[in-house]
């Protein structure tokens, strides 16, 4: 990986050379195929910590500069793309209702369900995933293991900046209908989103379990209740209600998932 690595880094400063060199297609192909299998990720949970691999990133954009543009078709359907539709889910363990699309280069893991869904390039899917009607799955967002994405979530992409974080849900998190979330966001393990739940990176969060509210941005705390808020803001034009999101209370941290999901749900008479 780090010969690969630094093959990625050389070629990125020499931009010039992407299609013509052979030997620089066979290391971007071969960084798509090991991001394929999961062998690689764009981000790893290190030292407690998530950190953002660029050289894969871009590694992808340069895959996009490469691939020459294509025609796709399956059965009756026609695609006109540079890049691979995923397939062979069957040895993968993974089950796919039509129309769930999944492009080649995103990793999805045994027993995740894709529901008529979007999984883009560099995207990570933990175990026992579901990713539910309509949901879309952005470029290099990283999903952790028995997540829930409700239908109509949209969680967005990033290849650039390359420092630029990607989306990230951890392990056991509900995301509740239509929600979106953007611009490298932080779910941590065991969250519940009920629907409608907007967060970027400006978004303002408040804890109002306190006395006094906690405000905090871009990271949603493990095992936290979140509802879609607003708050007043004072605008040249007078007073206006811009959308927050509210953390209202705590999800148990409970070996039973499923149990603690419906207490915190009926708890707080959440819509998801």
């Amino acid at each position: 990986m780090n010969q690969l690595k630094l093959e990625i880094e050389k070629a990125w400063n020499n931009k010039n050379v992407w299609v013509t060199d052979k030997n620089i297609k066979k290391v971007v192909l071969k960084v798509i195929d090991y991001l394929e299998i999961g062998t690689i990720r764009v981000s790893d949970y290190l030292n407690k910590r998530w950190v953002v691999n660029e050289w894969i990133k871009k590694a992808i954009i340069m895959y996009f500069s490469i691939q020459k543009m294509n025609t796709i078709e399956l059965g009756p359907l026609e695609f006109y793309d540079k890049i691979p539709i995923k397939n062979k889910f069957k040895e993968k363990g993974i089950r796919v209702v039509p129309h769930a699309i999944a492009r080649y280069g995103s990793y999805i893991s045994p027993g995740v369900v894709l529901m008529p869904s979007y999984v883009n390039i560099g995207a990570y899917i933990g175990k026992e995933t579901m990713i539910d009607t309509w949901a879309t799955v952005g470029s290099c967002a990283q999903i952790g293991s028995r997540v829930h994405i409700s239908g109509g979530v949209g969680i967005g992409g990033v290849l650039e900046p390359l420092q630029g974080f990607p989306v990230i849900v951890e392990n056991d998190v509900f995301i509740g209908s239509r929600c979106i979330l953007v611009e490298g966001i932080l779910i941590k393990e065991g969250a519940v989103l009920g629907s409608n739940v907007v967060i970027t990176a400006s978004t303002k969060i408040f804890d109002v379990t306190h006395e006094k509210p906690i405000e905090t941005k871009k990271v949603i705390p493990k095992y936290s209740v979140v509802i879609p808020g607003s708050y007043p803001k004072k605008f040249t034009s007078g007073i206006y209600h811009v959308p927050c999101a509210m953390i209202i209370g705590k999800r148990k941290e409970s070996t039973n998932k499923k149990v603690s999901l419906n207490d915190a749900l009926r708890t707080h008479n959440l819509s998801v």
